[in-house]
């Protein structure tokens, strides 16, 4: 245990992990079980074009979100993207700024202008409220994000879209197995998109997947990422080719064959931070279960400046010194992104508060019970002698560079 500041490897001291612990490490899987899937569909020679595993791994994100239908997708973005020319939305899209850049560049790419709507400060999800006083006469669409895992306040923004006419969708790229009041994530909306990225906690290496119980919007979706072939009308943006193959289905379906063991896990993992970090003044571990049923696929911890002394950003930088490499989900806001930094926008003081303290934790099952003890302890450090590190760091960084002074020649120059 490291318990002055010169133990810290940030300040010349060693590291406390030889091997880096990180966030979004991929968990551990049955690779039997992936091969054996691998080997049948090299033996069937049905490598993509929706095959019987993309089939059945369709068949069981379906059920765990609740619904009648799932299209397997490359890869999330792609499934907002096609949500988005099935559906027909044009115009403005009202959704959070506190999200992966992902949910407004998907959008924004295909020709709709994302709207920043500010967030529940206990949730850190949509306030409806606040969407509600976004709508123009160009919304067509509201996408919430299910922040965390945290499903958003879905029956107040049903109704919010409701009134004006408007299509409910959510990200729900963290949400997998999540639920709120007995209903799961991928049945609040009128479509929900899942990720199934290397980083999350079912993975497909990498793949996504639309969910709804709208039968003629998944026919619309599924023709779609295949070209826009058997569209009953086609569609103006043709399609495209967006289709799971049947490697990464493999990978899915062993994934979710793991799942309840992750959640294990991550459960176990997130209870152990929170007993750990409960007495330290000016740390914060997000308390997912208030919220619903969580996958806790994120350890969330905010860092409060005022009380600890230290900014966050000087925390991950001491944490990565020791080898723990946090992430700050997610900061800075989408509004504070190119492309969208300086256009105007609402009002979003609950985004840029938490933007500036949230941090994520190292878990999964490739993270245990000492390797959590070990980062507290760090944390602790850190929040406990927040002001003496912070101006430690200050006095040790160097002076900035003097400016060039510049020659503005005489001769020659005119008038």
């Amino acid at each position: 245990m490291k318990s002055a500041l010169s133990d810290l490897a940030f300040f010349g001291g060693p590291a406390a992990f030889d091997q880096p612990l990180l966030v979004g490490r991929p968990n551990r899987i049955d690779r039997a079980r992936l091969y054996e899937r691998l080997d049948r569909a090299l033996d069937s020679q049905w490598l993509s074009n929706g095959g019987p595993i993309v089939r059945a791994f369709e068949e069981r994100v379906a059920g765990l979100a609740g619904v009648r239908h799932a299209v397997a997708t490359c890869n999330a973005t792609a499934g907002l993207q096609l949500l988005a020319h099935a559906a027909g939305l044009t115009g403005e899209v009202i959704m959070p700024s506190m999200t992966f850049a992902a949910t407004p560049h998907a959008l924004r790419w295909i020709g709709l202008t994302p709207v920043f709507a500010d967030i529940d400060p206990d949730t850190g999800n949509l306030d409806p409220d606040q969407v509600a006083a976004a709508v123009t006469p160009r919304t067509s669409a509201v996408v919430g994000v299910h922040l965390w895992g945290r499903p958003c306040a879905a029956d107040q923004l049903r109704k919010v879209a409701d009134e004006r006419g408007l299509r409910l969708f959510f990200d729900a790229a963290h949400a997998l197995g999540c639920a709120v009041d007995g209903r799961p994530a991928g049945s609040l909306g009128d479509a929900e998109v899942f990720s199934f990225h290397a980083t999350k906690a079912v993975n497909a290496f990498e793949g996504g997947a639309v969910v709804t119980d709208d039968a003629d919007l998944a026919a619309r979706i599924r023709a779609l990422h295949n070209f826009g072939f058997d569209l009953p009308g086609g569609s103006p943006a043709g399609g495209t080719n967006a289709k799971m193959s049947e490697a990464a289905a493999a990978m899915g379906l062993t994934s979710l064959d793991a799942f309840p063991e992750v959640i294990d896990r991550n459960r176990r993992n997130h209870a152990a931070y929170r007993e750990h970090l409960a007495d330290i003044p000016g740390v914060l571990v997000a308390d997912h279960d208030r919220h619903g049923l969580n996958n806790h696929q994120y350890v969330i911890v905010e860092i409060d400046e005022a009380t600890t002394g230290i900014h966050r950003d000087l925390v991950m930088e001491v944490l990565k010194a020791e080898g723990v490499h946090t992430r700050a989900y997610f900061s800075p806001g989408c509004h504070e992104l190119e492309p969208y930094r300086g256009q105007p926008h609402a009002p979003l003081p609950h985004t840029e508060r938490l933007a500036a303290r949230v941090l994520s934790l190292p878990t999964g099952t490739a993270v245990g019970d000492d390797d959590i003890r070990r980062v507290a302890d760090l944390l602790r450090l850190c929040a406990t002698r927040g002001r003496e590190l912070t101006a430690r760091h200050r006095d040790a960084a160097p002076a900035p560079l003097a400016a060039p002074q510049t020659f503005t020649p005489t001769i020659g120059r005119s008038r």
